[in-house]
């Protein structure tokens, strides 16, 4: 069972560790929804580490975030240690055509480092919000790319705080998940091998993507990217838009006019108020269309025993 953590203990073990005992999840969302909890801003991958298995030595699991970009956080925030990687920057190549990044670096800055490089391989990671390590643990992809075509080598760590160094296959990427997210595993770093490629090409096609995006998405909103995973039958945003769903919601929370596969944050949205209105999806489109659609949001409670690097 998981215990509470003594955070002047993990203050007097990591002096120079960034820690806030009530810091608003709200804030670290893009749903910019969710409560307080104590959080800790570790900078480097061998400071997640070590902080991680000081908080194992003491019984106590902390959940690891990092932009917050495919989250639901509660209304009553947590009270479990949250560590956030959004300081985790660092970034270089590591070899020609092979770079090296630490899981808090976000996609979007991936994406461009890799252009300034002249590599190719990562444009459709450009306009997604979440970092390296949450990227990672759910496969995340957009137009037709993936990062399982890319990444080449995954360090990360094991429930019991033994170091995985997973490459190729052995990361297990499928749809939406890995086997980092199977097996429990954060992550503190990848390799990802590309090609040469134009640098004008490459920035013409990240443009192509970002404005196709802004015309289909409600990137004005706050939310937490696409709600439901595609099932195996059609895709969710038909499946919702078909049920006649298109703007209903409970509360502040509501299905974008724009995309139905959003649910966003009207303003001043609950996690109740989101997780009602992703109720009344589920029950909306399974009566309609006889398909039971699966959250690819991930929701966050204290009492979950995994301990994940979420697509923030």
């Amino acid at each position: 069972m998981m215990q509470n953590l003594s955070l002047d203990a993990l203050s007097s073990a990591f002096p120079h560790l960034k820690l806030i005992p009530a810091e608003p999840m709200a804030a670290h969302t893009t749903f910019r929804i969710g409560g307080p909890a104590p959080m800790a801003f570790p900078q480097s991958a061998a400071e997640l580490e070590a902080v991680y298995r000081f908080c194992l030595s003491q019984g106590h699991r902390p959940l690891v975030l990092g932009a917050g970009s495919n989250v639901l956080a509660p209304d009553e925030g947590l009270s479990r240690l949250v560590l956030c990687t959004r300081e985790m920057r660092g970034l270089s190549l590591a070899a020609p055509g092979r770079i090296a990044a630490e899981s808090g670096v976000l996609l979007s800055r991936l994406a461009t480092f890799a252009r300034e490089q002249g590599l190719t391989g990562l444009e459709f990671a450009h306009g997604i919000p979440g970092s390296v390590g949450g990227g990672l643990y759910m496969n995340a992809g957009a137009y037709g790319g993936e990062l399982k075509d890319v990444a080449v080598k995954t360090r990360a760590l094991l429930p019991d705080g033994t170091i995985w160094e997973a490459e190729g296959d052995q990361q297990g990427f499928a749809y939406r998940t890995s086997a980092f997210q199977k097996r429990g595993a954060v992550i503190l770093s990848a390799e990802f091998e590309l090609s040469q490629g134009d640098g004008a090409a490459i920035e013409a096609r990240m443009q192509e993507l970002a404005a196709r995006r802004r015309a289909s998405q409600p990137l004005e909103m706050f939310s937490a990217g696409s709600t439901f995973k595609r099932p195996q039958v059609g895709y969710a945003a038909a499946l919702i838009e078909g049920a006649g769903l298109k703007g209903k919601g409970v509360g502040r929370a509501a299905v974008s006019e724009k995309h139905a596969g959003f649910v966003v944050n009207l303003g001043g949205a609950t996690a109740r108020d989101v997780l009602a209105t992703m109720d009344m999806v589920v029950k909306a489109v399974a009566d309609k269309s006889g398909i039971v659609l699966e959250p690819e949001v991930r929701i966050l409670r204290d009492e979950q025993e995994e301990f994940s690097c979420n697509l923030s």
